[in-house]
């Protein structure tokens, strides 16, 4: 299929910041292997639909601020098909935005084009207040199931090169994540690898990813890793083994799953032996609230416990030790205690 070549780089290249300043990207491998990150949704917002429609800056500004003092150095973030058919230059312009804050934090961009999560539709505001209990409750597709028909492929490619077109050799973005957990569906499928070839028509600077079976499609492995080394170490070896298959750098873009599906504590110290990159799930605990469990996990989930999340909205953390670990990983100062 034309464009599914994954992107080789011989040389480091040359890229230029939105300041003019150029400045070598670092060797391909050393640059992925090197990331610390986070997956991001501003604490005030139920899903990615409210946090590009509404886009609250000065609660980005803040929530990136608390990322740049953990020392981290990359955000994931999903756009939202339906919020650029609503309002495409707007949608691109806030992304251009985002991108800039970030700069400004000193963290990279990974956005996620297509996902195939949770609720099958999007919609635009109001936006309800999240379901009591429930993990993730307002989170909806991208673009939904009634966009993957062929009639709308064209609306679909313009998205995809609305973004990248704009972005394709802007330095804030690391890369470009085609499709979060494809399903296995033939429009799903059919949807990726569109999706793919649109975007390696490019010609990006950047590098192209997708996480279970866009594996094979990319340029870096993608892994979710809800597993505990501790209490499933024969799972986790097949998994490393089959992850490292590949020859290719590694990015952990989903993690942490208290207290059975992998800690900080456990997974960190693997990462860095690996030399693998990494983005736990996620920088908040607000409104999408990942702190509950998944409803598969709720009958064994104790009490008190986050499953998800590091910081409240204010900047406190679910647990001190974590922030002091995080930051032996990322080089960060520790605080002063008196």
């Amino acid at each position: 299929m034309t464009g599914t070549t994954p992107l080789k780089i011989e040389e480091p290249p040359i890229v230029s910041t939105q300041e003019g300043i150029t400045l070598p990207m670092l060797n391909f491998n050393e640059q992925i292997n090197s990331v610390r990150g986070a997956n991001y949704v501003p604490s005030t917002s139920v899903n990615n639909c409210q946090f590009w429609e509404e886009y609250d800056q000065a609660t980005i500004d803040r929530e990136l601020g608390y990322a740049e003092e953990l020392g981290l150095n990359s955000i994931r973030v999903f756009l939202q098909y339906l919020v650029f058919e609503d309002q495409p230059e707007l949608a691109v312009t806030r992304f251009d935005a985002f991108c800039s804050t970030a700069q400004r934090h000193g963290l990279s961009v990974l956005p996620v084009l297509f996902d195939d999560c949770f609720g099958p539709e999007p919609e635009l505001g109001p936006y309800p207040e999240p379901t009591p209990g429930v993990h993730n409750s307002m989170w909806r597709r991208s673009p939904g199931i009634s966009r993957m028909a062929l009639s709308c492929r064209a609306q679909l490619r313009r998205y995809v090169e609305a973004y990248v077109g704009a972005f394709r050799d802007d330095a804030r973005v690391l890369a470009w994540e085609i499709y979060n957990e494809p399903s296995s569906e033939p429009p799903t499928m059919a949807l990726m690898n569109d999706a793919f070839d649109w975007v390696r028509q490019l010609s990006p600077a950047q590098p192209l990813t997708a996480c279970w079976s866009g594996t094979y499609l990319s340029d870096i492995v993608n892994l979710h890793l809800y597993t505990s080394p501790s209490r499933q170490p024969d799972e986790l070896g097949r998994i490393v083994e089959s992850t490292e298959s590949f020859r290719k750098p590694v990015l952990v873009t989903e993690f942490l799953g208290r207290p059975h599906k992998g800690t900080l504590k456990e997974t960190l110290p693997l990462f860095a032996e690996r030399g693998w990159g990494w983005y736990f799930w996620e920088l908040m605990i607000g409104k999408t609230q990942v702190d509950l469990p998944w409803s598969q996990d709720v009958a064994e989930h104790p009490d008190g416990v986050a499953y998800q999340g590091l910081l409240y909205p204010d900047g406190r953390a679910y647990d001190a030790a974590e922030i002091e670990l995080i930051k032996t990983y990322t080089g960060a100062p520790f605080a002063v205690t008196q």
